[in-house]
């Protein structure tokens, strides 16, 4: 009997590959032979080959969707039209089953070659309100899973069905004794963990720096700061400890943190509710994306999950009084954490996927 195929795509930023990830040993488990289409140098090309060397990468061309002008936007429709014919032969190469898409642009042109090439496509949204690329995709696709309740007032009610979260089993396998000893902390302080998402994020870089003199009185602190964000002059300053970008340290990292400031992808905060980690959100703002991390952000404040802090009104003094916050708030956070529903196992969302295979 033939071996069943799928392909997975996604990528632009971490978290559009990270539920990826997640579901991959599963369907190496189920007997599946996994392919992935991502693009020539984003960051699911160094994830994915990283963590899974076995598994075969086929890039192909994607322009950009943005919601601003630029030139670009004349331009890269051709793109997407050459990634369609790409993604087609790459599809008729491998016979797939079906074809699950976890979204950013470069999932676009997979998913209409799918369509051409009647492949099923099921797609993930993680945020409340779909993204432009799953927007796009959306009419080709076969099932949509959503990690919010909330989201599915923004689907065809037919082809829509919410999971919750869906968190990588990797995670649990973390060791916080590991975590310090990776960061070289001598000194028994609670610790700090600050993160900008994959990119890194000058805002919360800055808020962090120009406060580690006070902070350090009190935590040790990482600091995931994006890469080409290190600052050397930091590097002998004790107490602290800066990374561009982790990928399998990072469970490590999160066990040993005690207190964790980020940006409000979806896929990290559930990430850190499933560790039941106290965290301070400091969501993208509206002036720099669709809006979506802000609705993420203020639906774990409303569960108490989460303390934010807009961007808009990050300065040195708020970023110092919202860490307060956080630390008085530690033990409500996670009593309200440990009533939270148990995020679904990446065995529980591949049959999910499967259910709409060819």
């Amino acid at each position: 009997m033939k071996q069943k195929s799928i392909i997975l795509t996604g990528g632009g930023t971490a978290g559009h590959v990270s539920l990826n990830q997640a579901i991959i040993p599963s369907l190496i488990k189920e007997g599946y032979d996994v392919h992935y289409i991502g693009s020539f140098d984003g960051i699911e090309k160094e994830l994915i080959t990283e963590s899974f060397p076995d598994v075969p990468y086929h890039s192909i061309a994607s322009g950009k969707l943005r919601r601003y002008f630029s030139m670009k936007n004349f331009s890269d429709p051709f793109k997407v039209l050459a990634g369609v014919g790409q993604a087609f032969r790459i599809i008729r190469k491998v016979k797939p089953s079906i074809i699950f898409s976890k979204g950013g642009f470069v999932s676009v042109p997979v998913v209409i070659a799918a369509k051409l090439a009647k492949i099923p496509v099921v797609i993930h949204e993680s945020d409340v309100t779909p993204g432009l690329a799953n927007k796009i995709a959306l009419p080709f696709s076969s099932h949509v899973f959503t990690i919010f309740q909330d989201t599915l007032k923004y689907l065809p009610s037919d082809k829509a069905t919410c999971t919750g979260s869906i968190v990588r089993e990797q995670l649990f396998t973390g060791n916080a004794t590991k975590g310090k000893k990776r960061c070289g902390f001598e000194e028994d302080k609670k610790i700090l963990l600050v993160m900008g998402g994959s990119l890194g994020s000058v805002v919360l870089n800055d808020a962090l720096r120009n406060n580690l003199p006070e902070l350090l009185n009190e935590f040790n602190v990482i600091h995931l700061c994006g890469k080409g964000n290190v600052d050397t002059t930091l590097n002998r300053l004790k107490g602290y400890k800066q990374f561009e970008y982790v990928t399998s340290e990072l469970p490590d990292l999160l066990y040993a943190a005690d207190f964790i400031v980020s940006r409000a992808g979806s896929n990290s905060i559930f990430e850190f509710l499933a560790l039941k980690k106290p965290m301070l959100l400091v969501p993208l703002s509206a002036s720099k994306s669709r809006g979506d991390q802000i609705l993420n952000a203020n639906i774990f404040e409303r569960q108490g999950f989460a303390h934010v802090l807009e961007e808009e009104l990050l300065t040195k003094n708020t970023f110092m009084k919202a860490i307060d916050t956080l630390s008085k708030r530690k033990d409500v956070m996670i009593e309200a954490m440990e009533k939270a529903e148990s995020p679904k196992t990446p065995d529980e969302m591949v049959q999910l996927i499967l259910q709409y295979e060819k």
